[in-house]
């Protein structure tokens, strides 16, 4: 019997660089939220580790060993063998954690088939910065190059929706373009009870790796102009390091109209409405 995860996509809603250490390293300052589109793996017993992608965005994915599928499953046990398959739905190097989360997906899966511990989110950082935040996929503050999580308050229930225009931005150009590297970290996260108050607190913070972003791919800029103009939009704003942009949306019906009204006007963009999920815990008390 196969052994299913879902692999969230991750969205920063806010992204302050606040330093870089000697060994080059930078020091961010994130919100971190998922959203309830992403890919999917299934993992069965099997004596030699292999990796099969499908889906949509199958194309160009690599199956050997430099996938962070693959070698997250090396780092949970060098030893063990399982046959995986990834049905990939999220477009690759977009800024929304595609591979970090189908890497913490593997993790999961695989420590469930094995009968294994999952390692600390901490252990998890060698595989790439956004894997620790995405093994317990839920909103964090994410800080350091990613290794230092600390939970939020509950947020309100919104909706997102997510554009990537389908063109390449190069995360170290990005960083290399940054006017400066030593921001003011983000204030405490509030309690708010409703997406517009949330709004109004995420209008005050940034992400600092937009402009340069803006600057090195134009069709930024296009993305985000096309999201503010929609009807019930509260904020748009890239994630992470682009090229995807988000549209933060009170409601269901405004953010699926928005995303069919953006599919329509631009073909070649990746378009999809994904409710923002809210802790577990959290959607459990409100399912109860």
């Amino acid at each position: 019997m196969p052994t299913e995860g879902f692999a969230p996509a991750k969205v920063n809603l806010a992204l302050h660089v606040t330093g870089q250490r000697a060994d080059g390293y930078h020091l961010l300052d994130s919100l971190v939220v998922f959203a309830d589109v992403g890919d999917r793996l299934t993992a069965e017993a099997a004596d030699d580790l292999t990796l099969q992608v499908t889906g949509p965005r199958a194309e160009g994915v690599p199956t050997g060993p430099e996938n962070l599928v693959l070698r997250a499953a090396r780092l949970l046990d060098p030893s063990r063998g399982a046959r995986l398959t990834l049905d990939k739905h999220l477009p690759a190097a977009a800024g929304i954690g595609g591979g970090s989360s189908d890497a913490a997906a593997a993790l999961r899966v695989l420590a469930r088939l094995w009968e294994l511990p999952l390692p600390a989110a901490e252990a998890t950082a060698v595989l790439g910065a956004d894997v620790p935040v995405c093994l317990d996929a839920r909103p964090r503050r994410m800080a350091g190059i990613g290794d230092q999580l600390s939970d939020v308050p509950p947020l309100p229930p919104a909706w997102l929706v997510l554009v990537n225009p389908g063109v390449p931005v190069s995360t170290p150009a990005v960083f290399r373009a940054l006017d400066r590297k030593d921001g003011a970290p983000m204030p405490e996260v509030p309690a708010c009870t409703d997406a517009a108050t949330f709004a109004a607190f995420l209008l005050g913070l940034r992400n600092d790796l937009e402009p340069p972003a803006r600057a090195l791919q134009p069709q930024v800029s296009e993305v985000l102009a096309a999201l503010g103009a929609q009807t019930g939009c509260l904020l748009a704003r890239m994630s992470g390091s682009g090229a995807t942009c988000f549209g933060l949306f009170a409601a269901e019906a405004p953010a699926r109209g928005a995303a069919a009204a953006l599919a329509a006007a631009a073909a070649g963009w990746w378009v999809q409405a994904a409710r923002m999920l809210p802790a577990p815990d959290q959607e459990t008390r409100a399912t109860t």
